[in-house]
C-alpha cells in the first residue's frame, strides 16, 4: 500500500541520478518530477518510473520549488522534497510512513520534520567538517511551508511546529567531480548575489527568521547573515573551522579535498561580491 505523501523532485539533466532517486520513493502515493527543460534522458526516465512530469522554466532554487508547491495538484497533505542526487533509504521510508500516518495529537502537533542528510563525497561518508549532521526541513504539510527567497542555501519557512526524524537521507551524486565543481561555481555566484542583496537590504532577501535560539538551521542562517560577512580572511577561517575545529581531517582524503575546495569557493565568492559592488557603483548592476 502506498504512503499518502506527494514527492517533488526538481531536475535538470539528471539522467545519471534519477533512476535510483525514483526507485527510492516508489512507495509514495504520487511523485512529481519538476523539470527545467532537460536535454538528456531525464524525462524518459521519469515517465518510465511512473512519475508525473511537469516542466517549468528555472527561476531559482527556492522559486522553482515554491512554484511547484503553489501550482501542482497535490492530492496529499504531506509533501516530501527530494533532490535527484538523493535517496530515501528503507529506514527513512518507514519513519515517514509512521509520522504521516499518526493523528495530529499522536504526532505531537508537528507540521513538518527535519531530515538529516548523509553526504557521500569521493566515495566517503563525510561525518565531520560541519557536514554531518546536516538538517533540512524536507517533509511538511504543503499548505504550511514555502521556501525563503534566498538565491542559494534556501530553507523552508514553516507556519507550524517542526520535529526531527532519526533516519538519514542519502546524498550521493553519480555525476562526478566535474559536475560538482560546476555546480559549486554556480553556487558561488548565487551566494555572492545573496550577500550583495543583503548588504543593500533588497526586498527579496531571506524571509527565514534569523535567530540564534531556534533550530540548527536558524543558527546557521544567523551566522551566515550576521557574523560571517564581518569576518576577515574568510577562506582561511573557513578552512580552519572545517578541517581543524570541526575535525574534517578525520575524513581522510575526502575531508581534506572538501575543506580545501570550500575554502577556495569562499575566496571566489569574495571576488564575485567585490565585482558586484564595483559594477553597482558604476551603475552597470541595479
Amino acid at each position: 500500500m502506498s504512503v499518502p505523501v506527494s514527492v517533488l523532485v526538481p531536475t535538470l539533466d539528471e539522467e545519471l541520478n534519477l533512476p535510483e532517486c525514483l526507485q527510492s520513493v516508489s512507495w509514495a502515493d504520487e511523485v512529481f518530477v519538476v523539470d527545467s527543460f532537460s536535454r538528456d534522458g531525464t524525462l524518459e526516465i521519469a515517465r518510465a518510473h511512473g512519475a508525473r512530469v511537469v516542466q517549468h522554466a528555472f527561476e531559482g532554487y527556492s522559486r522553482q520549488k515554491n512554484w511547484a508547491l503553489d501550482n501542482l495538484p497535490l492530492r496529499n497533505e504531506w509533501v516530501l522534497i527530494v533532490d535527484a542526487d538523493e535517496r530515501v533509504m528503507p529506514d527513512l521510508r518507514c519513519e515517514i510512513e509512521r509520522v504521516v500516518g499518526l493523528s495530529p495529537s499522536g504526532a505531537h502537533g508537528f507540521d513538518g520534520y527535519y531530515v538529516n542528510r548523509r553526504v557521500i563525497f569521493l566515495g566517503t561518508w563525510v561525518r565531520h567538517a560541519g557536514w554531518y549532521p546536516s538538517w533540512n526541513l524536507r517533509l511538511f504539510r504543503h499548505r504550511l511551508g514555502r521556501y525563503d527567497d534566498r538565491e542559494v542555501h534556501e530553507h523552508v519557512v514553516l507556519d507550524g511546529r517542526a520535529g526531527y526524524l532519526t533516519a538519514d537521507l542519502l546524498h550521493a551524486d553519480r555525476r562526478g567531480l566535474e559536475a560538482f565543481v560546476a555546480r559549486h561555481n554556480r553556487y558561488s555566484t548565487l551566494e555572492a548575489t545573496a550577500r550583495w542583496k543583503a548588504e543593500r537590504n533588497a526586498p527579496d532577501r531571506a524571509r527565514l527568521p534569523i535567530s540564534w535560539l531556534a533550530s540548527p538551521v536558524h543558527r546557521k542562517r544567523f551566522l551566515r547573515e550576521r557574523i560571517w560577512p564581518r569576518l576577515p580572511a574568510k577562506p582561511v577561517v573557513l578552512f580552519v573551522y572545517m578541517y581543524v575545529l570541526r575535525q574534517g581531517f578525520l575524513d581522510g582524503r575526502a575531508g581534506l579535498a572538501l575543506c580545501v575546495f570550500h575554502a577556495f569557493q569562499e575566496f571566489v565568492v569574495g571576488l564575485k561580491l567585490a565585482e558586484l559592488r564595483r559594477l553597482s557603483s558604476t551603475g552597470l548592476v541595479q
